[in-house]
Order: structure tokens, then sequence, then C-alpha cells
């Protein structure tokens, strides 16, 4: 085989090695996924659900994210392109708050409806924010649906760790170690914020009277520099 046919083959083979890696790609970010701000037990997290193409080639109209039992209360994200409904649900038994009252109801799904279908091809996100479970390894699985122009996709296949993922899987994420600050942090911790404070306001003032003495003494330098001349 000649040089300039063996460069020619070996070209081919590595364009279609890489179109089958983008075409991978592709079919791996075709999902609606969603990415946490935090995923520490605890924490207060926003979740960020993505949508990039249609159900097939039609335009989205809606996204139904349904909650876990383990999420009660949801703020949602405003998305100037969609409308945003909560559908509350009323609890069997009635949840603390941690602020001294406690929840009767809860947010089982929150629906984005498209005010301009969204074309398929293009990618768009709506946001939830929420406390996550303050227990490690807790699995959160959300449901989606998507709803078309024609058709819909539910993404609400579940799946355990090691198994094959399913065609249309729903997002989930799971909760790790609590990171001990913001919501949550124990009162050790609070206690040391407020002193770490204290102390930095008072080399603050030290700062400022140290910078007033400062001032006086350059003034009264040049006053006496200027009754010698």
């Amino acid at each position: 085989m000649s040089l300039a046919r063996h460069a020619a083959r070996t070209a081919a083979l590595t364009l279609t090695s890489s179109a089958l890696v983008v075409s991978a790609a592709a079919v791996a970010s075709a999902h609606v996924s969603v990415t946490p701000s935090s995923t520490a037990a605890g924490a207060y997290s926003v979740l960020t659900f993505s949508v990039g193409h249609g159900c097939g080639t039609s335009p989205t109209t809606r996204l139904t994210v349904q909650l876990p039992e383990e999420i009660i209360a949801v703020t949602p994200t405003v998305n100037p392109n969609w409308t945003v409904e909560k559908k509350i649900e009323k609890l069997e038994s009635a949840v603390d708050n941690g602020h001294g009252g406690e929840y009767t109801e809860r947010v089982a799904e929150v629906v984005y409806t498209a005010k301009t279908p969204l074309e398929d091809g293009l990618r768009d996100t709506v946001a939830l924010q929420m406390p996550l479970p303050e227990e490690e390894g807790t699995k959160l699985v959300f449901p989606v649906i998507q709803t078309c122009e024609e058709g819909e996709t539910a993404w609400t296949q579940t799946y355990d760790e090691g198994q094959d993922e399913p065609e249309s899987p729903a997002p989930f994420i799971e909760t790790t170690a609590s990171e001990g600050d913001g919501h949550g942090a124990t009162d050790e911790e609070a206690a040391d914020h407020e002193e770490a404070g204290t102390g930095s306001n008072t080399l603050g003032w030290v700062g400022v009277v140290l910078g007033a003495l400062g001032l006086a003494a350059g003034g009264l330098a040049l006053g006496r520099t200027r009754s010698r001349g």
C-alpha cells in the first residue's frame, strides 16, 4: 500500500471515529437533564432542568416537573419565555417546617408552559430552588413530562447504579455530605462565625483610628514645615 493511500485511509478512519464520538455525545445530551447548585444534605439548592430538543421534531410546549415526596417546599425561578404554576397536594400528616410552624401541604408538581413553543434543536432551562433532605445519600428522582405540539415524552424511567440507562431516564440527584454552613450550620459554627465577625469589626475600627492619627500627624508636620518657611 502506498504512503498516500495509507494516509488517506488513516484520515478516513479518524473522521469516522470522530463522527461516532460526536453522535454518541449528541445522544447522551438529548435527555432532559438536571444540574444542582449544591447536593449537600440540608442545603438550599437550585436545580436547573435543561431541554434541548422536541418530541421528535415537534416543538416543546410544556414541561411538568414532578417532585419526590422528600421535597415539601419549592420556589420556581421565573423564566420570561414560560408561565409557571405550582400544583399543591395535601399531606397525610403535618411536617415540621423548622421555624416553629408546620407544613400541611406540599408542592407536588411545577408546570412550565411555553409562551412560544420551543423549537426542536433550541435549548432552554427552568430552575427550582428547594431545601434538600438532611440525610446524606438520599436519591431524589424528578420525573419530567415533556409535552409538544405533537405528542409527548415521559422522562420517568428510573434505574439503579450499575444498570444500563433506560431510553427515557428521569433526572435525579443524590445528596452528599453536609457542608456545615448556611442553613443547617451548628450552634458552635454559628458562634465561631459571629466571633470572627466581631474580630473583623474590631480590626476595622483600629484601622480607622490609626488612619486618623496618621492624618493628624501628617497635618502637624505640614504646618511646622510651612511655619519654618
